[in-house]
C-alpha cells in the first residue's frame, strides 16, 4: 500500500528526467546544451516566485503548473551537476532526506519534546553541529545571503528569538519600535540621507520582529498590500474607461474618487 503512494510521482519524475536528457544530449536543443547550473539561477529565482504567486493567489491550477516549472529547473540542475560528474540527483536527495530525518528525531527517533520551543532548540543545537562540521560556526552563517531583505529580517529575528536573544515582552518590542521611529524623524529633520535611510532601516526591522512575535511575516503582509493596491488601482483603470475617462489626464480628487468607489465595492 505504501510503495504505491510514490509509484506514479516516480514514473513522472523518471518521464521528465527523460526530457532534460534529449534537451541536453548532443542532438537536443542548442540553447540547453549551453546551460550551466550558473546559468539557471535566474530562472530558478523567477519561476519560484511565479510558484509563489500561484500559491498566494489561492489558484490551485496556476501553483500546480509552477510547481512543475519549479521541478523542471531543479531536476536540470541537477543532470547538469551529475553530467560535469560533481555529484548526482540521488545525492542531493539522499543528502536532504537524511538531514530531516537527524532533524526529527521525535518522528523518526525515540525523542521527545514537552512543547515547541524544547523542539526549536534541539534544532538549532543540530544545525549548529551540522555547520559547525562545515566551517559555518556561526549563529547566522547559514542565512542565505541572497534573500529578500524582508525575509531575511524577520529569519534572522525568528533565529535570534531560539536562541534567547530578543526582547522580553511584545510591549518592549512596541518601546524600541516607538524610539525607532522618533529616530528616524530626527534623522529626517536634520536632511541628513544616508542617516535617513539607516534609521528607517532600523524601524523596518523592528517592525519585522513585532508583526513576528504576532504571527505575521513581513514579507508576505506586504506582497498582500502590494497585490490589494495593484488590484484596485486595476479596477480604477477598468472604473475610468468604462466612463471613458483618461487616468493620465485625471485630478488627484478625481482618482481619489474612483479609488474610494473601488475600495467600497471590495469592503461592501
Amino acid at each position: 500500500m505504501g510503495e504505491k503512494r510514490y509509484d506514479a510521482p516516480a514514473r513522472a519524475m523518471k518521464e521528465l528526467l527523460a526530457v532534460i536528457d534529449a534537451l541536453i544530449a548532443p542532438d537536443g536543443c542548442p540553447w540547453d546544451q549551453e546551460q550551466t547550473p550558473r546559468s539557471m539561477c535566474d530562472y530558478l529565482i523567477e519561476e519560484a516566485f511565479e510558484l509563489i504567486e500561484g500559491i498566494r493567489s489561492g489558484d490551485t491550477r496556476e501553483a500546480m503548473e509552477e510547481l512543475g516549472d519549479v521541478m523542471f529547473i531543479l531536476l536540470f540542475v541537477a543532470t547538469l551537476y551529475e553530467r560535469d560528474g560533481a555529484h548526482t540527483l540521488e545525492d542531493s536527495i539522499n543528502y536532504s532526506a537524511a538531514k530531516m530525518i537527524r532533524r526529527h528525531p521525535h518522528v523518526f527517533g525515540n525523542k521527545n519534546f514537552k512543547n515547541i520551543s524544547e523542539l526549536w532548540d534541539n534544532w538549532e543545537r543540530t544545525k549548529r553541529a551540522e555547520n559547525a562540521m562545515t566551517g559555518k560556526k556561526g549563529m547566522f552563517d547559514s542565512l542565505p545571503t541572497g534573500l529578500p531583505p524582508l525575509l531575511k529580517a524577520y529569519r534572522i529575528n525568528s533565529k535570534a528569538a531560539r536562541n534567547a536573544f530578543t526582547w522580553d515582552s511584545d510591549e518592549a518590542v512596541e518601546n524600541q519600535l516607538k524610539e525607532e521611529w522618533q529616530e528616524w524623524q530626527e534623522a529626517l529633520d536634520s536632511g541628513n540621507q544616508e542617516e535617513s535611510e539607516r534609521e528607517f532601516g532600523d524601524y523596518l526591522f523592528t517592525l519585522v520582529e513585532l508583526g513576528r512575535r504576532k504571527g505575521i511575516k513581513a514579507n508576505a503582509a506586504l506582497d498582500f498590500a502590494n497585490q490589494k493596491f495593484l488590484g484596485r488601482f486595476g479596477k480604477m483603470e477598468e472604473l475610468a474607461e468604462m466612463r471613458r475617462l483618461t487616468m493620465s489626464e485625471l485630478s488627484l480628487e478625481e482618482m481619489n474618487s474612483l479609488w474610494d468607489e473601488v475600495k467600497n465595492w471590495d469592503e461592501s
